[in-house]
């Protein structure tokens, strides 16, 4: 009688052990907590593999990639949301590719400059200027940069990429340029 209850038991465990296949990602349902209705069924969007980064030709300046409008490289803007300094999911790929090139290339240097729009106090707009490059550049140093290969200043709203007053001119405001030694 023993001998069957322990049976049991085993084969109780070993089928509580067994394992579903996973399901991909872009399958998952994304819930919206706080909503009426609960989850939606919308599918997650799988974040795209960083881009390769091809510092140069063999035999070439490894900066002349920072010219190249085909390498990643050659973007040095990333955009915020409204009153934010997190930098957003569709940045990372290029904040990475940064930190990369600033890894590979030692000698390189970067200011980082924090903008906002005009909508605040001259000293907010400093402050979150401020904060924005900021996380740029913790990000970068995260991802294997040097600190003293980053300066991170704030701009505030004196430099503005678009003088107009809506919110398309704004959020074009609301960025960090990334310039590298000589642009500077």
């Amino acid at each position: 009688m023993r001998a069957m209850f322990y049976s049991l038991i085993a084969a109780l465990l070993v089928g509580a052990c067994a394992t579903e296949p996973e399901k991909p990602a872009a399958t998952a349902p994304v819930t919206e907590a706080g909503k009426p209705g609960g989850a939606t069924t919308e599918p997650v969007k799988p974040v795209p593999p960083v881009a390769r980064v091809e510092p140069s030709k063999p035999g070439g300046s490894p900066f002349a990639a920072l010219k190249d409008p085909s390498n990643i490289l050659s973007k040095r803007t990333v955009y915020f949301d409204f009153d934010k300094f997190e930098v957003k999911d569709e940045y990372r790929p290029l904040v990475e590719a940064h930190a990369k090139f600033l890894r590979e290339n030692r000698s390189a240097k970067m200011l980082v400059q924090g903008n906002a729009d005009d909508r605040g106090s001259r000293e907010y707009n400093v402050g979150l200027g401020q904060r924005r490059s900021d996380s740029v550049k913790k990000m970068l140093i995260l991802l294997g940069a040097r600190e003293d290969q980053i300066e991170a200043v704030s701009l505030g709203e004196e430099k503005p990429a678009c003088s107009e007053h809506s919110e398309e001119c704004w959020a074009k405001n609301r960025r960090d340029d990334m310039l590298y030694n000589g642009e500077y």
